[in-house]
């Protein structure tokens, strides 16, 4: 049986900062409809590989492969509209904004009607922001944000923020979300309701998701494959209970390797 081409494909994967080799020949594969744990102590240099992916940095050396098509080092704004989105380790919202608008902006962003018609404010042009706005609205909806969408950004509570963070994402209509760090700062109770909407979302939205996780318990019980990485190099990749079972993994998380940047 032919195995189908993976969603994204990452070989050599390289970054060098100065002296420093962040990232060291790392390889991976994220299989179309899977959710993918990426895990590592810290600094073992996990948002660097999402960095790299999103072209917030070029690639020392190596290949990110999306959908069969090379994308390392293209603009992030060009990696957007190829169906890529992601969240970030710590949230970034236009928190001024309600959280309706901060859904709505990355619509209008992929809109492609008249710029002068819409100034002029065209019928064509307010029925096209009615449905934006309309879908906008059904997006806070599937995430359980509806009731908050006039609302500030800012105001709502952290987990709730985070939330609104995956549905700005999902505004770009991405093939493969990249969340960075989800659970961070949540409770056991929101880590666990964090866990089921990443799974309704791969369901509902028919996206793939490539996850960094320090919460254990989330990463174990929803992703498969899970990566590991250590000093920037893969160190043991499978299912769950191939990777808990790993004893370098153990020791990695126990500290007993050398420390790194």
């Amino acid at each position: 049986m032919t195995t189908p081409t993976p969603l994204l494909s990452v070989r050599g994967l390289t970054r060098d900062f100065g002296g420093i080799r962040a990232v060291d020949s790392f390889s991976f594969d994220v299989p179309e409809g899977s959710i993918t744990g990426i895990i590592g102590p810290n600094g073992a240099g996990k948002t660097t590989v999402f960095n790299l992916i999103t072209g917030v940095y070029r690639p020392t050396a190596g290949d990110i492969l999306f959908k069969g098509e090379p994308i390392g080092g293209h603009r992030p704004d060009r990696i957007v509209r190829a169906g890529i989105a992601r969240t970030f380790q710590n949230i970034r919202l236009f928190n001024r904004r309600s959280c309706l608008e901060n859904v709505l902006t990355p619509l209008l962003q992929r809109e492609k009607s008249n710029f002068f018609a819409a100034l002029a404010g065209t019928p064509s042009a307010r029925r096209t922001e009615r449905s934006l706005r309309e879908k906008a609205f059904d997006l806070l909806t599937s995430l359980g944000l509806d009731a908050f969408a006039p609302l500030q950004a800012n105001t709502l509570p952290y987990g709730l923020q985070r939330k609104l963070e995956i549905a700005r994402a999902l505004a770009t209509n991405p093939s493969l979300l990249l969340l960075d760090e989800p659970a961070a700062g949540m409770n056991p109770e929101e880590t666990r309701s964090l866990a089921r909407l990443i799974a309704e979302v791969r369901e509902k939205f028919n996206v793939t998701i490539l996850l960094i996780e320090h919460h254990m318990d989330l990463v174990m019980n929803i992703c498969s494959p899970v990566i590991v990485i250590n000093f920037g190099a893969l160190l043991a990749e499978g299912t769950p209970d191939e990777v808990r079972a790993n004893p370098d993994v153990v020791a990695a998380y126990l500290g007993k390797g050398r420390k790194g940047k």
